[in-house]
């Protein structure tokens, strides 16, 4: 498969997804937005992989955003077309079963900042800004920004941040909770591979529950959602995996999984 605004390498069952329009500063366009649909579906079919990462080429931008030049040719159904092809290929991966991480290695700006929201965690460089600016454009998010955004970080910081369409620093993402993270940017792909050593150390079944049960059970009543949790307790009960975990434990020692 071959990809023409994407790299894509695979090290030790972990599949790194590059988006790489370096003269865009990685701008996604309908093509790369469509590559990426391509890319995710084949990881997530690939037995081999067992986890993902989006980051992006060079040292200044992860996604800076969509490609402006191609934004200004859509007209209104075109436009609307598009935000709901991209609100798609983003819902795809945060369903994906396998841990998504996002790499944040600079600009996470408009469709970059929805992209790595639409990840499971985030990780971002010291030099990472994050930032819904459309109503600079006269436009508003259109990849899930306005609905992602004020559920990691709350209605009143997500609409001041869109409102005012200002950049947020890396410190600033980690103490309003949209990354988990913050780390040097020679030390990202280090630091990005550490947390993924401890999540790939667990049952796969049990994390890829864990997504599904915070995934489905995120806009659902308490009752409702706690509903799916014990569905899924009771699937990875049946499962060689859990008696595995639990044996390794009585037994004092480090459980196998497969």
């Amino acid at each position: 498969m071959s990809f023409e605004n994407l790299s894509i390498e695979t090290r030790e069952h972990i599949r790194w997804i590059t988006i790489s329009r370096p003269k865009k500063l990685n701008a996604l366009n309908v093509a790369t937005v469509s590559e990426l649909d391509r890319a995710v579906s084949a990881a997530a079919e690939d037995p081999d992989v067992w986890a993902l990462v989006l980051t992006g080429a060079g040292d200044r931008a992860f996604v800076a955003g969509a490609d402006i030049e191609e934004l200004n040719t859509l007209g209104p159904v075109q436009a609307r077309e598009f935000a709901l092809r991209g609100q798609a290929v983003f819902a795809r991966i945060e369903a994906l079963h396998k841990p998504v991480i996002a790499a944040v290695n600079g600009f996470a700006l408009g469709g970059g900042c929805e992209l790595a929201m639409a990840c499971h965690v985030r990780i971002a460089a010291e030099s990472a800004l994050f930032g819904q600016p459309e109503v600079k454009l006269g436009l508003i998010p259109g990849y899930g920004g306005t609905q992602r955004l004020p559920r990691l970080i709350g209605k009143g910081r997500a609409l001041e941040m869109m409102l005012t369409g200002r950049n947020v620093p890396a410190e600033e993402a980690l103490r309003i909770g949209l990354v988990t993270e913050v780390c040097a940017a020679e030390e990202l792909q280090s630091r990005v591979e550490k947390l993924l050593s401890k999540i790939l150390s667990n049952g796969p079944l049990a994390v890829a529950h864990c997504i599904e049960a915070v995934n489905r059970g995120f806009d659902l009543t308490l009752q409702e959602a706690c509903g799916i949790e014990a569905a899924l307790f009771g699937i990875g009960a049946s499962s060689q995996e859990m008696r595995e975990g639990t044996a390794a434990f009585l037994e004092k020692r480090p459980a196998q999984f497969r």
